[in-house]
């Protein structure tokens, strides 16, 4: 299981870079595999009892979020 956590908060963060990296129409889900790997980076971090990954995730959580409002809620990731 913690294995499996490892590889998915790897692949989907990676994954996420790459979509923001593209800045283009599709980039906004770069944050929502942001979040996916910051829940799985959670998971392994509480599994694994590394406090700091925990902390560190926890508040890229929140930039994820912020991500998800600007990017696909309000739209295009631009200042309103």
């Amino acid at each position: 299981m913690i294995e499996i956590l490892e590889w998915a908060g790897c692949l989907t963060g990676l994954c996420g870079a790459a979509l923001l990296a593209l800045n283009n129409g599709y980039s906004g889900w770069g944050f929502v595999l942001f979040l996916v790997s910051n829940i799985a980076w959670i998971f392994f971090g509480l599994l694994s009892h590394a406090t700091g990954m925990v902390v560190m995730q926890t508040g890229f959580t929140v930039t994820s979020l912020i991500g998800i409002w600007k990017w696909l809620i309000v739209g295009s990731g631009q200042s309103q």
